[in-house]
Formats: C-alpha cells, sequence, structure tokens
C-alpha cells in the first residue's frame, strides 16, 4: 500500500487541483491486512467486545468477510462505544471507541485521505500530522516570537469543535480533492454510526464525529483546513497592514499580528467566520493580548499546549521569552501522578517505580525545553513527594523516611529532570 499512497502524494503535491477516484478499490485484502499492524493492539474494545489480538488471530479470513460486504454494499458501521475519561478540571472527556473491524477500515482509509490532504495543509498546522507535534508547534511559536516583530497575540479556542463539525461542510470539503462517491459514503457511515452511551442510550449524531476515533484526527484537521487555515492566509493575511502568524493544533490556535488593528479586526471576524461552519469560540478561552518583546516588563502571558509563555530579560537585560509548563497544567500533571500513585500503590515495588519512572520520561520529553528547568524540578519533587507518601499508605507501618526513600530512588535509577531539547534544533529554528 506504501506505493500506492506514494504515488496519490506525488500527484497531490504535483497537482493541486486533481480529484481522486478508485480510492474504494484500494480498501483491498493486501491493503487491509497491511493495516491492521497500525492497529493499536491494546485498545479498548468497541461494542462487538473483539480485541484487536482476537480479531488477528483469523485475520485472513476477518477481512475477507469484511471486503466481501463492501463489494456488495452491505457494510454497516457499528454503533461506537462512549467512554468519560475524567479531567483534571473535574469534567469528563468523551471517547468515541469503534468496533475492531471498523478501526481496521478506519486505518486503511485515514492513510489514503492523509496522503491526499498532507500536501495541502499549511506549515503552521502541527496536529495529528506525521513527524510532527506540540513540541514542534511550541518550539516553532518560540522562535516567531523571539525573532520576529510581532507585538500582538490572539489566543483562541474552539468550543465543543469535534461536536459540532457540520457533515454537509465536511464531505464538500472532501470532494475538493475526492471524487469517488463510495469512498465518501462510507465515510458518511462513520460520521452518522450511532453513539452508545455508558448507560445504555443510543444517540444519532447529525454533527460531530467522536473523539477518539482513528479517522477523525485527519478529518478534523480537513475540517479546519478549509474553516480557519485557509482564511486566515488567504483572507487574513492579505487584508492587513503588519505581518501575522497562525499556529494552530487541533482545535487550539494562537495568532500573532504585528499591530495592534490588525489583531482587533481578526478577533471581530473570527466569530463570524466559525459561525458559517456550526463552530463558535469559547469565550473564557479567547482574548487579544499585547505581547511584545520591546515592552517585556509587566504581567503579559498565555498559555499554549500546556506551557506558558511570557517576556523578560536575560543576563545582559536584554529581552529573553521565557517559555515554561503552565502553573495549571503543572497543578494538573501533578495530581494525575497522585490519582496513579494512589490507584497503583499495591503493585509489587518493582512494577511500580518502572512505571513510574516511565511516566516522568514522558513528561521531560515534552516538557523538557531549554528554559524550564524550574518547572521541571517542580514537577520531580512534587511527584516524588506523593509516591512517597502513598507508599507509606501501603500497611499501617510506616515504611519510608526520606533517607531510605532516597536510597530506593537511586537503586531503581529513577530519571531526574532533563532538558531533552536540542540546541542545535534551536539553531535551526531561530532561522526559520
Amino acid at each position: 500500500m506504501q506505493t500506492s499512497l506514494d504515488s496519490i502524494a506525488y500527484k497531490a503535491k504535483k497537482k493541486k487541483n486533481y480529484r481522486f477516484s478508485n480510492l474504494y478499490g484500494m480498501l483491498n485484502q493486501r491493503n487491509l491486512e497491511g493495516s491492521f499492524k497500525f492497529l493499536n493492539k491494546r485498545s479498548a474494545r468497541g461494542v462487538d467486545k473483539v480485541s484487536a489480538r482476537a480479531y488477528g488471530t483469523k485475520l485472513k479470513e476477518n477481512v475477507e468477510n469484511l471486503i466481501e460486504r463492501l463489494k456488495r454494499g452491505a457494510y454497516r458501521a457499528k454503533l461506537v462505544r462512549r467512554k468519560y475519561i475524567p479531567k483534571s478540571n473535574g469534567k469528563q472527556r468523551p471517547l468515541g471507541i469503534p468496533s475492531t473491524e471498523d478501526k481496521l477500515l478506519q486505518v486503511a482509509a485515514t492513510r489514503i485521505v492523509n496522503a491526499i490532504f498532507e500536501q495541502d495543509f499549511i506549515r503552521s498546522s502541527f496536529g495529528y500530522r506525521p513527524k510532527l507535534g506540540a513540541k514542534d508547534a511550541i518550539l516553532k511559536l518560540k522562535s516567531k516570537l523571539q525573532f520576529g516583530r510581532f507585538g500582538y497575540v490572539v489566543e483562541a479556542d474552539i468550543k465543543g469543535f469535534f461536536n459540532n463539525i457540520n457533515h454537509d461542510w465536511l464531505i464538500k470539503m472532501l470532494k475538493k480533492r475526492i471524487n469517488d462517491k463510495r469512498f465518501l459514503q462510507l465515510i458518511r457511515k462513520w460520521l452518522k454510526a450511532g453513539i452508545l452511551e455508558e448507560d445504555g442510550e443510543i444517540i444519532h449524531p447529525y454533527t460531530g464525529t467522536p473523539q477518539g476515533g482513528i479517522v477523525s484526527p485527519v478529518l478534523a484537521n480537513v475540517y479546519l483546513h478549509f474553516a480557519l487555515d485557509l482564511w486566515f492566509q488567504k483572507v487574513v493575511c492579505k487584508q492587513i497592514k503588519g505581518k501575522a502568524y497562525i499556529f494552530r493544533y487541533a482545535d487550539d490556535f494562537v495568532c500573532l499580528f504585528q499591530y495592534k488593528a490588525d489583531a482587533e479586526r481578526f478577533y471581530s471576524a473570527l466569530p463570524r467566520r466559525l459561525e458559517k461552519f456550526g463552530l463558535e469560540v469559547a469565550p473564557e478561552k479567547t482574548l487579544i493580548l499585547k505581547f511584545s518583546k520591546y515592552e517585556p516588563a509587566g504581567n503579559a502571558k498565555f498559555n499554549f499546549l500546556g506551557f506558558e509563555f511570557k517576556w523578560g530579560f536575560n543576563r545582559d537585560r536584554k529581552p529573553q521569552l521565557l517559555v515554561q509548563t503552565s502553573r495549571k497544567k503543572l497543578s494538573s500533571v501533578v495530581k494525575e501522578m497522585a490519582l496513579w500513585c494512589k490507584e497503583n500503590r499495591h503493585m509489587g515495588i518493582g512494577k511500580i517505580m518502572k512505571a513510574f519512572n516511565t511516566r516522568l520520561r514522558g513528561h521531560y520529553n515534552y516538557f523538557g525545553i531549554i528554559g524550564n528547568s524550574q518547572r521541571l524540578k517542580s514537577y520531580y519533587f512534587r511527584s516524588i513527594c506523593v509516591l512517597k507518601r502513598w507508599l507509606n499508605r501501603r500497611s499501617q507501618k510506616r515504611s519510608y523516611n526520606w533517607s531510605g526513600f532516597y536510597k530506593m530512588l537511586n537503586f531503581f535509577k529513577v530519571a531526574t529532570p532533563k532538558i531533552t531539547q536540542k540546541r542545535e534544533e534551536n539553531i535551526q529554528l531561530s532561522f526559520c
């Protein structure tokens, strides 16, 4: 399938107005079996209660049956099981879990759609894209602010984005590049699939795509590519006087402007633009902020993807952009660590320390950017404090004092705070 995907990507890049047909025919035995390796074998089960591992024991027969139903138009998307994940702010995040068969088909379709639209997505779109991630967005944003001539920031968030995607608009957007009715109808089946709530209620959605579904991220990117990114690039940037730049990761985005009037004009036009596509901004998370390195004093700061941006001074008293773990994010990840320690304190000490180490390293890998040492140390110290507290609650007798606890941390080689951003990476971004 990779050869076919490379050909599609090449043609999509060379011919910007080309519409692809016969994509449905690519959902064949060979390609579906090849897509199975991209399926998360530990993912939760859908309404069919069939795990990916169980499905894979008879992969050839299962795929043959699926293809036979696809060919005669008898395939039906199963209900999507809804599960709610607690958030640090007390709210719950709804996740949609498709059946294993639907997951496999969505993996194959996602790879095809990605091959086409990846050639069209703008460079400042970072969410759910190959070889790009949230950390790339943070480093590029840091570089733009430090070395660019921007004075104002519009921080924005789209309210309930995944629940409000308009299906008709989405299909129209996909048709810009896809001329295959059966392939588009397959996507529409996933959009219209009923949702099975935890209490047994079945909801038939008119808008939205299940957050957590395999095909949802690329569809969300396509939607905001047309609704927001292209509008900003082709309309907003041509109507303003100064420089402007947008950074988007999924439905979170910040926009940089050189002049206040340009920022205000965009801020007033944004709600009308999103309303056209059935979306609206979250008022409590949308604001205009004066943020200039030429006036770095004051308390001006904003948050993006778990990081806090604010101006300060370096040792030579020159303006220096400070990028650190946001206080809110730091508090939430410590709470998550405390909850994890509480729920897993019954495990053997070896397993606890191995998993604890993994969580620490994951935090350092993401938040370990240059200039964030103090917040990394704060996370480390607060994490070992909650670990010690819950380990001492495993029995009525106190198990560890600080001396013994530090000896244990050294024995298990617990990861200490570490800057993971490479200096060469910082230099490269400075000249982007």
